[in-house]
């Protein structure tokens, strides 16, 4: 595969792949070797989003192919700094979505606090979006988001995001499941 997946630019941000070395480093409290293999300052990485980083440790040790569409560091430019992560929870074509919406990949994001509403995830999503459109072909997007997370549902609202069903999620409850088509 063409290394060309390994990071997306988008104006403010580089959104780096973690591989598998970086997500066990990030497990076992290594923030500075973390930091080296991904060449992106991950110090401030919070403990509370370590649990992610194990699922997709998971996730790419299942299917060495994910890694692409696994855990990004959100560096924020210049100094390539963490202020959130973002994944696709699956490659395309996934079969918990072959009912809703074939062919679509659902994504998820984190911010850390300080650095939120900035449009920081909003110029993540649309990066990453592009890339998987372009690249990949993707025509559909997902997002499953708590009704009561308003800034979530705004900025996916924002991003032309529409409620096409609800689920209730094992960790996280009730949770609207909203799409939209990819970027032209």
């Amino acid at each position: 595969m063409n290394p060309d997946w390994l990071t997306v630019e988008t104006p403010r941000l580089i959104l780096r792949t973690l591989s598998a070395p970086a997500l066990q480093a990030l497990i076992a409290g290594d923030r500075a070797e973390a930091s080296r293999l991904t060449q992106c300052d991950l110090s401030t990485f919070p403990d509370d989003q370590l649990s992610i980083v194990a699922v997709r440790l998971k996730d790419v040790s299942d299917d060495p192919d994910y890694l692409p569409w696994s855990l990004r560091v959100m560096a924020l430019k210049p100094r390539l700094n963490f202020v959130g992560h973002f994944n696709f929870h699956s490659k395309p074509h996934a079969d918990y979505l072959k009912d809703l919406a074939p062919g679509a990949v659902e994504l998820g994001y984190f911010v850390l606090p300080e650095f939120r509403r900035q449009g920081l995830a909003e110029e993540a999503g649309l990066g990453m979006m592009d890339w998987a459109a372009r690249i990949h072909g993707v025509a559909r997007f997902l997002v499953s988001i708590s009704p009561e997370n308003d800034p979530s549902v705004a900025m996916a609202r924002k991003l032309g995001f529409a409620r096409i069903g609800s689920h209730i999620d094992e960790e996280d409850g009730y949770e609207d499941i909203l799409a939209r088509d990819a970027p032209l």
